[in-house]
């Protein structure tokens, strides 16, 4: 049984809270990029994006990173390659201070894959990490700069993240794997 954690109110105002974290901790927006993770990732990039745009008044470009060429744990011998989606950045991210954008936080390990993806891209100046839950069970030293919520989780559980473009609601649920 799936208990909701975050209906649609407390994901917007949690991804409102990270918009203005994001333009305070960068002094502004300039030389500022999104770049949301495939999937979920890439809706909540657009949506800070537009939220940057409201608050501050200017366009910030949003990229999406596909990461299925650079994970560790879908390449397995004798199976087939991962079927890759486009990485879309219509621009330069060479110096440029990127926002990568996910939806949770676990092990790492995407975020280590997304880390490959993006330097086969450019170079950016600084990368910071923005993810709506954090949920712990890290086998990677990252961290997120910018979170939306932290949920400790056990290893029995699972984060179900909702969002309207997908899925037709947006919100958060726990789900416990055993039940």
């Amino acid at each position: 049984m799936a208990k909701k954690i975050y209906d649609s109110m407390a994901m917007k105002r949690a991804l409102t809270r990270m918009t203005y974290e994001i333009i305070e901790k960068n002094k502004g927006i300039n030389n500022l990029v999104l770049i949301g993770i495939k999937t979920r990732g890439i809706y909540l990039a657009k949506r800070i994006a537009a939220r940057l745009k409201q608050l501050e008044g200017a366009t910030v470009p949003v990229g999406e990173l596909d990461i299925s060429l650079y994970r560790d744990d879908l390449h397995v011998a004798g199976s087939e390659e991962p079927v890759v989606k486009s990485s879309q950045l219509a621009f330069d991210i060479t110096d440029k201070h990127v926002i990568l954008v996910d939806d949770v936080l676990f092990t790492g390990r995407t975020i280590r894959a997304a880390l490959d993806a993006l330097m086969d891209q450019g170079r950016p100046k600084k990368i910071n990490l923005a993810v709506l839950v954090d949920r712990g069970h890290r086998e990677l030293p990252i961290r997120a700069d910018f979170v939306g919520k932290n949920i400790p989780t056990s290893l029995d559980e699972q984060i179900a993240v909702y969002v309207e473009e997908i899925d037709g609601k947006d919100g958060i649920d726990l789900k416990n794997l055993t039940e």
